[in-house]
């Protein structure tokens, strides 16, 4: 969701391929051509195949007319950016994954204290995020980055939790603001998503 998104607020023309993970399309051998390790998304330029959302997002960046999805190499708020970036992609991402899938990393023994501690963890993180936002718009400040779609889809994904992302103020005014946008109705309508709206 977070490159689709990226893409259509770019506006770069794309043909999107839909797989149906619950019948393990992501896992066939033509996909796995591609991606070996089996993931979505994947992008294909060219000959060039890119994985991995932040990657995917990192790389669309560059792509963006005038490079409004963040700021300029070399700046103080490029790295605060990547900072944000790649925080999202090696602490709440993963913690989701805990979440969702509690037994994979400890077995099903063990599954439910798996999946209360990233509970837990997502709830920090949610605090985290919360206080950053509590006096600017956008993760940056006043101006939108990438970043900030990437928090946005990740809170989406805490919508059925016990303690939904949008529980804390700051978050829900944020996710508001980036629901607002012409390009999030566009992206449901081509997901053919109807939660969270």
């Amino acid at each position: 969701m977070i490159p689709h998104w990226l893409l259509l607020e770019i506006g770069l023309p794309v043909e999107m391929v839909k797989l149906d993970l619950a019948s393990r399309e992501h896992k066939r051998p033509e996909y796995l051509a591609l991606n070996p390790a089996g993931t979505v998304p994947t992008l294909v330029v060219g000959d060039q195949v890119i994985t991995e959302s932040a990657a995917i997002l990192l790389w669309l960046v560059e792509q963006a007319p005038g490079q409004w999805l963040a700021p300029a190499m070399g700046t103080a708020q490029r790295a605060q950016f990547l900072q944000h970036v790649v925080h999202l992609a090696n602490t709440l991402q993963p913690a989701f994954r805990r979440w969702f899938y509690p037994e994979e990393a400890a077995g099903a023994a063990a599954a439910a204290a798996n999946k209360q501690h990233a509970e837990r963890d997502i709830a920090l993180e949610w605090e985290r995020w919360n206080g950053l936002l509590a006096e600017r718009p956008y993760l940056l400040g006043t101006d939108i980055s990438a970043a900030d779609f990437y928090l946005c889809v990740l809170m989406r994904w805490s919508r059925n939790m016990p303690r939904p992302a949008t529980d804390w103020p700051h978050l829900a005014r944020f996710a508001a603001t980036l629901k607002a946008r012409p390009s999030f109705a566009l992206l449901y309508q081509r997901e053919e998503l109807t939660d969270w709206t």
